[in-house]
């Protein structure tokens, strides 16, 4: 992993926290939860303040999620609202997060100021066992504290100045009013600076979840289909009234509901041309055959001369794998007709040749169900599924880890916007992908 971290490909843009009274914060967090304090003088976090060089102090990657649900947040500045999510078992943590944070942003900023706001996104369970348990998340609760119980305080003081404008004679209760005096030098004046946050609770919408070895859950009205591997608990036997089950190596349903719930763009000369999917899927495909191939192979090497000359020398090799060939043929015919029919395309082809729409909410749900199903592919799979690829990356030879770090560097991170909308059609700025 060391060469991802000199590329900022693992645990890259995070918040530099080294300032003594933000790691004195820190640690009255982690005491909160239970956990010994750090003893660095120097961490990083993440959106939630999850913090690698922690987790690896404590032994614990696990230290903010325990159990994998009700995720731990550590908020010391507003600024964490702009970072990414390095470690979470669900998809959607980033979004929950971004809308804690744009509902409340004035009561970040002015709790920060002076605190630490942490606490739980509480989901309803304890533990996943099932397939169920995940399927009866249906909103979350942020449960805030403050280290100094400054919310505390600030509800206090609110209350206190209620009854002094509300009860008849208040005025004359000296205690109370030295108790407001005393609330309003750690406080501020809460008229104009708001310490208690406005919207704690927040709607579970389409999510991934790394249980069970990954399962998508996607919502249509009152149905939902769920994507994962048969043999996870409660697969079929939950719900089966209200949900329909689809194994993750069934590719011919999950083209059908995707196509069918208007989730997908098909092969046509429109997007395709314009945006280079077709070559970027060959060059993906060839790159892993190789991989796969030529243990000898020079990845520092290639180019489109190397590249044919291997084509040529392992023939069989790339007959009897098929991509290749079936990547070719379809890109004659899109030239040749403008579309390609994929009824005629062997299931486990089809999703080389489609991308998410873009004007779709779970666009990004579904490009990372499409990369699990592409896993040649590994630029789209650290876009979407950085889990997916971290775990692959283990796998790969020192060579081909040189290959792919340098291919994603000259290509996503030279300008991660402009490509994932020149590629997936996405315009939307992420901060935290």
């Amino acid at each position: 992993m060391q060469r991802l971290a000199e590329h900022d490909l693992i645990h890259g843009r995070l918040l530099e926290i080294s300032e003594p009274h933000l790691v004195e914060r820190y640690n009255r967090a982690l005491k909160a939860f239970g956990l010994p304090a750090t003893q660095l003088e120097l961490l990083r976090i993440d959106m939630t303040g999850y913090s690698p060089e922690v987790a690896e102090e404590l032994g614990d990657p696990l230290y903010l999620d325990p159990n994998a649900v009700n995720r731990r947040f550590i908020i010391l500045s507003p600024a964490q609202e702009g970072l990414p999510v390095v470690h979470t078992a669900f998809s959607n943590t980033a979004s929950l997060m971004h809308g804690f944070f744009d509902a409340n942003r004035r009561a970040i900023h002015a709790v920060t100021i002076r605190d630490v706001l942490y606490g739980e996104i509480e989901e309803d369970i304890v533990e996943v066992q099932d397939v169920e348990d995940l399927l009866s998340i249906q909103e979350v609760r942020f449960n805030v504290l403050a280290a100094d119980d400054m919310l505390g305080k600030a509800e206090e003081l609110r209350e206190l100045s209620d009854r002094l404008l509300s009860v008849p004679e208040a005025w004359r209760d000296d205690a109370m009013i030295e108790r407001m005096v005393e609330l309003a030098q750690q406080t501020g004046d809460i008229r104009k600076n708001t310490l208690v946050p406005d919207k704690v609770i927040f709607r579970h919408e389409a999510f991934w979840s790394g249980h069970f070895g990954g399962i998508f859950v996607f919502l249509d009205g009152r149905n939902t289909t769920v994507i994962c591997d048969p043999n996870a608990p409660g697969f079929r036997r939950s719900r089966p009234w209200q949900v329909g089950y689809i194994a993750l190596d069934d590719h011919a349903r999950i083209f059908e509901f995707l196509q069918r719930t208007g989730r997908i763009e098909l092969p046509r000369a429109s997007w395709i041309d314009k945006s280079g999917y077709l070559s970027h899927r060959t060059d993906m495909v060839l790159h892993d055959l190789i991989r796969r191939n030529d243990a000898e192979a020079r990845f520092d090497r290639i180019d489109a001369i190397w590249l044919q000359t291997w084509i040529h020398r392992h023939a069989g090799a790339v007959a009897e794998d098929g991509v290749y060939p079936f990547l070719q043929a379809a890109s004659r015919r899109i030239a040749a007709d403008g579309e390609f029919p994929l009824d005629e395309a062997d299931a486990t082809h089809r999703f080389l040749l489609v991308r998410a729409r873009a004007d779709h909410a779970d666009r990004w749900l579904v490009n990372r169900l499409i990369s699990v199903l592409v896993p040649a592919d590994f630029v789209s799979r650290f876009v979407f599924d950085k889990q997916g690829f971290y775990s692959a990356y283990e796998s790969y030879s020192d060579g081909y880890k040189d290959h792919v770090v340098k291919t994603l560097s000259d290509t996503y991170l030279r300008n991660k916007r402009a490509f994932r909308a020149r590629l997936y059609g996405l315009e939307e700025d992420r901060s935290d992908v």
